[in-house]
């Protein structure tokens, strides 16, 4: 979506779903003079008048992403003036990188009451390298680089498979791009673009939940319409748990042992297993056969899920914040709840569904920012599940 900024038309995106963040991102376009709405998982946006070029903070202090403004709103109309995104409930997560990378490319940088301040009149390619691989990061300068002038060369770039999405999908707008998904992405800006039709790869964390559905309940599930290539470091962890996951015509089948093993997990950058599934693995490892000790490498203070599922009578150590030791107990038993971000609802509902008794989980309104209808979708795997008017 912040990619239709960067020319005049207008723009199709399907397969996209029906989420608190779209709908987020939708109303920042609007608000810098495009068109948007949302119709049966068709994203359709106008943006040949966009004019402003102002994110406000009440729109990325909602939504961290938003600031993937920046680099499209300087490349199209030669400055931006975004709002700094601020903390968030699983670490800073600073746009450092950002903002070295659109400097490198020829912008001049202010910060002026929480706002950064962007310039160019013509942003020219340039080397950069990341001190770490930061997906935002690398789409951020990704689309400012397609329109400027000369080869930009983005080293220790994210290789995941969103970061290779967009490129596709400014590659089909005309952009010059090779390397995505490799450590080193090369650019060669071009002059205009066209507008975008894209069909955007399925979510492979949400995949990702839904296995761990079927796990933590000894479940048999089939997930249409996903990408298990995504999934590698996932498929290969889960089914050290005794988890059976085979590849039939309709998708994939999933089928959750009568009793989980005990895995270790470190989170680590695509390929190596996704920070946005620990919370989930570490709910099916509170009822495995085992010691398992999860370590996360990516944020600071994304264990926050670890004080809830104790409610629920799990034993879980944490150490330094980046280490947890989680002893399988076996069961878990219902209990009130509060969500914390958007995993870690995930993560409650997991463990919910294993739990005896019945768990009420509040602030849901994390679990809409990156989820479809869950509830729905557990109903018709038979899930006793319903949503309440907070």
């Amino acid at each position: 979506m912040a990619a239709t900024i960067l020319t005049g038309g207008e723009h199709y995106i399907e397969n996209v779903p029906d989420l608190r963040d779209i709908r987020t991102m939708g109303r920042l376009i609007a608000d810098l003079g495009a068109g948007f709405h949302l119709e049966k998982n068709r994203a359709v946006l106008e943006t040949s008048k966009i004019n402003n070029y102002e994110a406000p903070y009440e729109l990325v202090s909602t939504m961290r992403a938003s600031v993937l403004a920046l680099g499209p709103l300087v490349a199209r109309l030669g400055k931006a003036k975004v709002s700094l995104p601020g903390g968030c409930a699983i670490g800073a997560r600073p746009i450092n990188l950002h903002l070295m990378g659109l400097e490198k490319l020829g912008a001049s940088i202010t910060l002026e009451s929480g706002y950064v301040l962007a310039k160019a009149k013509k942003l020219k390619g340039a080397s950069i390298y990341f001190d770490m691989p930061t997906v935002t990061g690398t789409e951020n300068i990704m689309m400012a680089a397609v329109l400027a002038e000369g080869k930009t060369v983005i080293e220790n770039a994210a290789q995941e498979p969103e970061v290779v999405d967009l490129a596709d999908a400014l590659k089909s707008m005309g952009a010059r791009i090779t390397g995505a998904g490799e450590s080193v992405i090369e650019i060669e800006g071009v002059s205009r673009l066209t507008p975008l039709r894209h069909v955007i790869v399925p979510d492979r964390i949400e995949t990702g939940t839904f296995m761990a559905v079927a796990g933590i309940t000894g479940g048999d599930i089939t997930i249409k319409k996903c990408n298990l290539q995504h999934l590698d470091a996932v498929i290969n962890k889960l089914k050290d748990t005794g988890m059976k996951i085979r590849t039939v015509k309709s998708g994939v089948r999933v089928t959750g042992p009568e009793m989980l093993r005990a895995v270790n997990v470190k989170t680590m950058p695509y390929p190596g297993f996704p920070t946005d599934m620990q919370a989930q693995i570490m709910a099916m490892m509170c009822v495995a056969d085992g010691t398992s000790v999860i370590s996360e490498s990516i944020f600071e203070n994304r264990f926050m899920h670890a004080a809830e599922l104790r409610r629920m009578g799990a034993d879980i150590t944490i150490e330094g914040g980046t280490s947890a030791t989680v002893r399988g107990t076996g069961k878990l038993k219902g209990a009130p709840l509060m969500a914390t971000d958007l995993r870690a609802s995930a993560s409650l509902i997991v463990a919910a569904l294993a739990a005896e008794g019945e768990t009420t989980i509040k602030r849901i309104y994390h679990l809409d920012r990156g989820y479809e209808r869950i509830e729905e979708k557990l109903k018709k795997l038979g899930a006793d599940i319903t949503r309440e008017k907070e």
